[in-house]
């Protein structure tokens, strides 16, 4: 998704472009076009359990596009760009507007506000300087799965949807996930400093 930083900033990008208008691409212009539609249930409807579900099929649709980019040989540098920025857009309206209604706990929203805003600084201050992008590491995509589990689960316990089960699901994975989501964030502030100074880290 990611192109990686550090010793292949300057090596020429080799896979061809598949274009705009791909089947990966539509797939994330429909998860941008659900979120408000998440909104509406969550604020307009009230009704939590509703909009957890969707937020938990937006999150699906982020591994489903991926895959398919791969499988089909759709990848493509619009697509690198409308991934990541749908991706954001989506936990971004989740959390704060849970933090908002009181779906999400205070700390747990406010921790994953601060790390990802360190880390979109950076990857752009990163963009700016040498046009390079972070990589995706395996971790980080780990804490993000549990993350989109833990997000709707929150969502879906707090309207009374199985709160026995739902609730504990999302403790157990939001919590695995945040520190995980902190663990990798430290790696990727050594990506962006190795990046810009052009000396390895470790």
């Amino acid at each position: 998704m990611l192109q990686p930083v550090g010793d292949d900033l300057d090596e020429p990008a080799a896979p061809a472009d598949g274009g705009v208008l791909t089947l990966p691409n539509l797939i994330s212009v429909v998860r941008l076009l659900m979120i408000p539609v998440f909104l509406w249930l969550l604020i307009g409807r009230d009704n939590s359990a509703a909009a957890g579900w969707l937020l938990l099929g937006i999150g699906g649709t982020d591994w489903v596009d991926g895959y398919l980019a791969r499988r089909l040989g759709q990848v493509s540098e619009f697509g690198k760009f409308l991934d990541p920025l749908a991706d954001r857009i989506a936990v971004a309206t989740a959390v704060i507007a849970g933090w908002a209604v009181g779906v999400l706990p205070p700390w747990f929203a406010g921790l994953l506000i601060v790390r990802e805003s360190i880390i979109g600084i950076g990857a752009l201050v990163l963009a700016v300087r040498t046009r390079g992008k972070l990589a995706v590491r395996f971790l980080g995509k780990l804490a993000t799965f549990l993350l989109y589990g833990a997000i709707p689960a929150f969502y879906v316990s707090e309207g009374g949807f199985l709160p026995d089960f739902f609730g504990p699901v999302a403790w157990i994975t939001g919590v695995t996930g945040l520190v995980l989501y902190y663990w990798v964030g430290g790696q990727y502030a050594l990506d962006i400093k190795q990046a810009m100074t052009g000396r390895p880290h470790g």
